[in-house]
């Protein structure tokens, strides 16, 4: 089945959704205290909440995951990279009390390797990966599909990663082309090809 991807993003963040037909996953899961905009622009595209599988956050920063239990709450499963698990509390830290924002659980989230993503996708009818990809975190992951779409998140771009960051930067960039990457679905700004300039 060909899968479709929608943006239901908000305030200058991308959330993309990937469907194979009714079955849905969301990458990246909003603002905190922003669930009424979230459940909004899905409405928009004609997605109920309980067609979305699982939501799966590229990295635990507020914009990306700060809506995550609101989520969860609404019957949305949170899957989670082993190598992410630890980032999930710290987050809290990067919030004020006007956020609304409320602590993920961590009891009841879908804990995988990178190596059980596949089979995992497999099960929502999504051929493809979810691979690590640290430059702009340590818990930094990217999902990419078969069809060469890779949602990258804040993935820092080569040209714009610093000094201490570029070599990592630079692998986890390369490990998105070695397994097939041709477009990236950012976590903010335009769809473009991998290879594109900044600014190009």
């Amino acid at each position: 089945m060909a899968l479709t991807i929608v943006n239901v993003g908000y305030r200058s963040t991308n959330y993309w959704l990937i469907s194979a037909g009714t079955s849905r996953l969301l990458v990246d899961l909003g603002w905190p205290g922003r669930m009424g905009e979230l459940q909004a622009n899905l409405r928009r595209a004609d997605v109920p909440l309980g067609e979305i599988r699982y939501g799966l956050a590229t990295h635990y920063h507020i914009d990306h995951a700060g809506c995550a239990q609101e989520l969860k709450q609404a019957g949305v499963p949170l899957l989670v990279l082993d190598v992410q698990a630890a980032a999930i509390p710290l987050m809290k830290r990067h919030t004020k009390p006007q956020d609304n924002y409320l602590d993920i659980t961590t009891h009841d989230n879908r804990v995988i390797t990178f190596a059980e993503s596949r089979p995992l996708l497999k099960t929502i009818g999504i051929d493809g990966e979810i691979l690590p990809t640290p430059g702009h975190s340590d818990d930094s992951v990217s999902l990419l599909l078969d069809g060469g779409a890779a949602f990258t998140g804040d993935l820092t771009h080569p040209a714009m990663a610093g000094e201490d960051d570029a070599a990592v930067v630079a692998a986890s960039w390369r490990l998105l082309r070695e397994r097939g990457a041709t477009m990236v679905y950012p976590g903010h700004g335009p769809v473009r090809m991998i290879d594109t300039p900044l600014g190009g």
